[in-house]
């Protein structure tokens, strides 16, 4: 066989590999003696139920009147093992062995020749595994390296392994055939082959795995015989080291599953006749690939409904006590595949009602009103009726408020009385109380702030009172028609720098009143006219009812002078119309 210059290869890999195992060896170590970080779906708890409320059960465990013991959640997982791995990888292969050619003398060929190692090879093979820790293997590696110096290996043999939580360590022995080349221009020959060795698979998924190595010793035996026209015959007796490393495919689980647990629970678990109840059960370590059957039934009469997790149960006619519906699940007949829980409620005697009372507000002025609220409870959720009284004034409601009617009432304290009944006949009453405060001084009165009249609008009749003022005055003679002893004052302004601003203002004020008399017909007596201070070119109308007096009530105004200014008509003087001149005859 060809000198190789890659001597130094076989050394790294044989490194690599050492480094490999060591590293894979104390990363084993330590996942095993550390404890399991449980999954979210295998190893969790769900809240466990109340004796009186619920239970589970599964098959060959506990009686169905015990609740289970809580799975421990930090009891580590079962290892995952595959059911089928297929490898693909990498190949060194490094035999130890001579060929001695007969008639060698003839071509200068005195003593036998070596093999020396193929750096560059590949390996594939299938594992089908009977149990977790036994199955059987075929594999191939072929290891080529130019005309007549090669080997290829085919064999099948039995495999065991040793599944943990992360890394794999396997042995394995096989028996099968080589097709091997000579070292000096022998045609590739087939002879038998023996494989001992074994490896170790480091999981990187659910499907995949990294064969951190795979050592193997094999012996080949090849007899060439004589060869023509060279002389190129002899028997290989062939002790071979073979180092692998690539990736691994697996398929399937044989794994058992877990068996099937059940629990559920009943909501509400204490209620009154006629009321519903609610059985839901969770099921646990179901088969994706199998649709569950479920199933209730119920003791003493109890009639439950539903054909899924959830079971509806119909209190009505039961009596008071406590009830259990039991409920099952099923994806098979075989151990494992079904499993029962029990969930227990109670049915309760008729309750009467309870009712609370309040008043919004507790103290009122005479003739205010007052809210009152009443809070009845069916302890088993009845149909409730309410009713009211009142030691004085008026009550009016028929639902869970009223109102206080105090007018009429005296000063002093009222006691509302609140009743509730249910449907059964069964009653409840309390009382709340509202204070009626003595009646208040009546207030002085005060001059009140009509509205205002603006007068920017004509700029040729700076004080004539438009239209756009009508409403405003309308208001104003209302409020004096309204109010027969009231009296109104006008209060007329002018714009700061305004020529003649304070003739103005008094016009304004004066024209304000004579639109009122005239056009509303207010006695001139009941109208007084002044000017203001504040600036703006307006009218201000205040209502001033009897007992108040204006000129506390408003100050800085002055007296406007009637005899000197009158008042100004409204609509402009008609224009004088000039005739045409007759045309020239």
């Amino acid at each position: 066989m060809h000198l190789r210059p890659l001597h130094s290869l076989s050394r790294i890999l044989l490194v690599t590999c050492a480094v490999g195992l060591g590293t894979t060896a104390l990363l084993a170590r330590d996942t095993t003696s550390s404890p399991s970080t449980p999954t979210p779906n295998s190893t969790q708890t769900p809240p466990q139920p109340t004796q009186d409320q619920s239970s589970s059960s599964a098959p060959a465990a506990a009686p169905a009147a015990q609740a289970p013991a809580p799975a421990s959640t930090n009891a580590p997982e079962v290892p995952f093992a595959s059911r089928t791995d297929i490898f693909v990888g990498y190949s060194y292969l490094a035999p130890h062995g001579s060929v001695t050619i007969p008639g060698g003398a003839s071509v200068g060929l005195t003593g036998p020749i070596t093999y020396s190692a193929i750096n560059y090879g590949a390996i594939a093979s299938a594992t089908r595994y009977f149990d977790r820790w036994v199955g059987a293997q075929i594999e191939y590696s072929v290891h080529p390296d130019g005309n007549n110096d090669g080997a290829q290996v085919l064999s099948g043999g039995i495999v065991f392994r040793y599944p943990t939580q992360d890394v794999t360590p396997f042995v394995h022995f096989e028996a099968g055939a080589v097709k091997l080349g000579g070292p000096f221009k022998q045609p590739y020959t087939w002879g038998p082959s023996l494989t001992a060795g074994g490896g170790l698979d480091y999981g990187i998924g659910h499907h995949f795995a990294l064969r951190v190595f795979q050592a193997d010793y094999q012996y080949y035996h090849v007899n060439f015989g004589p060869q023509n026209p060279y002389p190129t015959g002899g028997r290989a007796n062939l002790n071979v080291a073979r180092l692998s490393a690539g990736l691994v495919y697996r398929m399937g689980n044989i794994t058992p599953p877990p068996p099937i647990a059940y629990q559920c629970a009943a909501s509400p678990a204490s209620v009154y006749p006629g009321d519903p109840v609610t059985i839901t059960g969770t099921p646990t370590n179901l088969n994706p690939k199998k649709t569950p059957t479920y199933s209730w039934t119920g003791n003493n009469g109890v009639k439950v409904t539903g054909d899924n997790t959830t079971g509806n149960v119909d209190t009505n006619g039961l009596n008071p006590g406590s009830y259990s519906v039991t409920g099952h699940i099923t994806q098979g007949q075989k151990a494992g595949q079904f499993a029962d829980c029990t969930a227990n409620f109670e049915v309760k005697q008729f309750e009467p009602p309870t009712i609370s009372c309040s008043a919004s507000p507790t103290t009122l002025k005479p003739g205010d009103s007052a809210t009152i609220t009443a809070q009845g409870v069916s302890p088993q959720n009845r149909p409730l009726t309410y009713t009211y009284s009142t030691s004085a004034g008026q009550v009016n409601g028929t639902n869970n408020t009223a109102t206080l009617n105090t007018a009429g009432a005296p000063a002093g304290p009222i006691t509302v009385t609140c009743n509730v009944a249910d449907d059964k006949g069964q009653t409840a009453s309390t009382t709340t109380t509202v204070n009626v405060e003595q009646p208040p001084p009546p207030p002085q009165p005060k001059t009140q702030t009509l509205c205002t009249i603006n007068f920017d609008r004509d700029k040729r009749r700076p004080a004539r009172v438009d239209n756009e003022a009508k409403a405003c005055l309308d208001d104003v003679a209302l409020n004096l028609q309204r109010q027969s002893d009231a009296t109104a004052v006008v209060v007329g302004s002018s714009a700061t720098g305004e020529k003649q601003g304070p003739k103005l203002a008094a016009q304004r004020a004066v024209n304000t009143k004579d639109y009122l008399v005239k056009e509303k017909g207010i006695d001139a007596s009941r109208i007084q006219v002044r000017t203001g201070n504040e600036a703006g070119k307006q009218a201000q109308n205040y209502l001033v009812p009897s007992g108040a007096n204006f000129d506390s009530d408003v100050q800085g105004t002055t007296q406007v002078n009637e005899d000197s200014v009158k008042p100004q008509a409204r609509t402009a003087p008609a224009k004088p119309h000039h005739k045409k001149k007759a045309a020239a005859q």
